[in-house]
C-alpha cells in the first residue's frame, strides 16, 4: 500500500525548547488517522511542519514518496496535502458557496499572464459551472446544501467548521490534515462532522490525518489508527482498542482529565 505521509526523526526546537523531539510515522493512503495528545505536547507545530509554515530543525518529511522537507507552504500543497486549522478562516463577508468557490487548484490558469488575464476578463471560465456544481456537490456531501448562501459571519462554529472542511476538499486533496475540526463543537454535531469525514475516507480515498485533544470523544469515532503524542514524543501508535488499554497513554492523560471530557 503506498505511503501517503512519512515523518521520519522531526525534531523542531525553539531555541532552548524542544517542542517536537525526533518522531516518526507513517500514514498509509486511504487511511483515517489520529493524532492526539495532551494540550502542548507537540501536535499542531508537528503540522507545521509537515504542511511547510514551519521550518524543522531536523528530520525529513515526505508525501506520497516526495520530500517535502524544505519546500513553502503553496509548494507542499501542489504534492496533493491540504490542512485546516483549529481556528476556521472564513471570508466572513463572503457566502458559503463563495468560500468554497476560491481554492480550486490553477482555476486562473498556471501562468502568471493566465492569471492576470483572467482577473481582467469578461468572459466566464470553461471551467467555471464545473468548480460550481462541485462546490454544490461537497456542500452535499457534508450534508449543508442549505447554508450554500448565508453569509459566513451567520454561522455557528460548528457550521463553519464543516464549511472550513468544504473548502479545503475543493483543493482535491489526496492528504487532508485537519487540526482540531470540533473544538468547541457541541457533541451532536461533531458527531456528524467525524462520520461525514469517515464517509469522504471510505468514498474518496482521500487520506485523513486529524488532530483531536479529547482522547475520551476520538476512540469512539472510527478512525483506522491513533498516533499518541506526549511532551513532543510519540508514545505509543496503534488502533483505538490498543490505545483504550494502554497504561501510559491513560498516565500521560490524568494531568489533564478534566479537559478532555466531551462537550455535550
Amino acid at each position: 500500500m503506498t505511503v501517503a505521509l512519512r515523518v521520519e526523526n522531526l525534531r523542531k526546537q525553539f531555541g532552548g525548547l524542544v517542542a517536537v523531539n525526533d518522531i516518526s510515522f507513517e500514514i498509509k493512503e486511504g487511511e483515517f488517522v489520529g493524532l492526539i495528545g495532551p494540550n502542548g505536547c507537540g501536535k499542531s507545530t508537528t503540522f507545521n511542519c509537515i504542511s511547510g509554515l514551519l521550518q524543522q530543525t531536523s528530520g525529513r518529511v515526505e508525501v506520497f514518496g516526495e520530500d517535502v522537507s524544505e519546500m513553502r507552504p503553496d509548494e507542499v500543497h501542489k504534492t496533493g496535502l491540504t490542512r485546516t486549522f483549529q481556528h476556521t478562516r472564513l471570508w466572513r463577508q463572503m457566502t458559503v458557496i463563495e468560500n468554497l468557490l476560491v481554492p480550486p487548484r490553477n482555476q486562473f490558469g498556471n501562468s502568471l499572464n493566465d492569471r492576470i488575464r483572467a482577473l481582467f476578463s469578461n468572459s466566464r471560465n470553461p471551467d467555471e459551472k464545473q468548480r460550481l456544481e462541485m462546490a454544490y456537490s461537497v456542500l452535499d456531501q457534508l450534508e449543508v446544501p442549505h447554508m450554500a448562501h448565508n453569509l459566513a459571519s451567520e454561522l455557528s462554529g460548528g457550521q463553519s467548521k464543516l464549511v472550513d472542511i468544504g473548502r479545503s476538499m475543493m483543493g482535491q486533496p489526496k492528504l487532508l490534515l485537519l487540526d482540531e475540526p470540533v473544538a468547541g463543537v457541541a457533541g451532536p454535531l461533531a458527531m456528524k462532522i467525524f462520520n461525514n469525514l469517515r464517509k469522504i475516507v471510505d468514498e474518496e480515498g482521500i487520506t485523513i490525518l486529524i488532530i483531536e485533544h479529547n482522547m475520551d470523544f476520538i476512540l469512539r469515532q472510527g478512525v483506522d489508527r491513533i498516533v499518541v503524542m506526549n511532551q513532543g514524543e510519540v508514545l505509543m501508535q496503534g488502533t483505538p482498542d490498543e490505545v483504550r488499554g494502554n497504561r501510559e497513554v491513560i498516565e500521560a492523560y490524568l494531568g489533564s482529565k478534566g479537559e478532555n471530557q466531551e462537550e455535550e
